[in-house]
């Protein structure tokens, strides 16, 4: 039984999550493992608590035990888990489409869920008279700016998904769909893009990111 770390609560207007642990929770239901959530302290996370650093050395969400293998690392452990439970791949055997699937995740990574949509995600945390408006502005006209015309133009022309198929490249765009469900933030501009994450939000593994999963209906798969 694998057991995946992370942050989550619930609120009035949905379940929040980690963004990054969301990641490799999609990756465990798209390969239909089984598995267990262990629920982190928001305030363990941020303050650094030392059973945290004990499994995560930077003191954050997600890291996974599997058996007597403890990792961390959202990239790190969604590949060793597609190594590991090979089907269905979510990686394509050709070294150029993996490399550009790598490359699109990175740009995921760096460029939307570490760049832009913690100035949006953080504040929804905290209730609503104390959240940041400032910061969750600034986080859209990011992703309006630089994120979301980069997505605009890769999807030109694709079938469903970056890649056409459901790959390890749009494991982290499934994290943006679930932030932006809860934000609203309009996306007229951006028709690609809006209906490549409504193509997200309809795929079965969605459901256990979904805000308006309960905490009790996503705490594993046969766990």
């Amino acid at each position: 039984m694998i057991v995946l770390y992370t942050m989550e609560r619930e609120y009035s207007y949905g379940t929040l999550r980690s963004t990054n642990a969301s990641k490799t929770k999609v990756v465990l239901e798209e390969k239909g493992l089984d598995y267990q959530v262990e629920r982190v302290r928001p305030g363990d996370v941020w303050k650094k608590a030392p059973a945290v650093i004990a499994k995560h050395p930077l003191g954050k969400v997600p890291y996974i035990d599997d058996g007597d293998v403890t990792l961390y690392d959202s990239t790190v452990i969604n590949e060793y888990l597609n190594d590991k439970y090979p089907d269905p791949p979510l990686l394509s055997d050709d070294p150029l489409t993996r490399a550009r699937a790598r490359a699109l995740e990175n740009y995921a990574d760096e460029g939307i869920l570490m760049r832009y949509l913690p100035l949006i995600w953080m504040p929804w945390w905290s209730p609503q008279d104390q959240r940041d408006q400032e910061s969750m502005e600034k986080g859209r006209q990011g992703l309006r700016d630089e994120a979301l015309p980069f997505l605009e133009r890769e999807l030109k022309g694709r079938n469903d998904y970056l890649l056409d198929t459901f790959s390890l490249a749009d494991v982290p765009m499934m994290a943006m769909a679930m932030v932006l469900q809860v934000d609203g933030m309009g996306l007229e501009n951006f028709p690609n893009c809006a209906a490549y994450l409504e193509r997200l939000r309809a795929r079965p593994s969605y459901r256990a990111i979904d805000p308006s999963t309960s905490l009790e209906d996503s705490a594993g798969v046969n766990g």
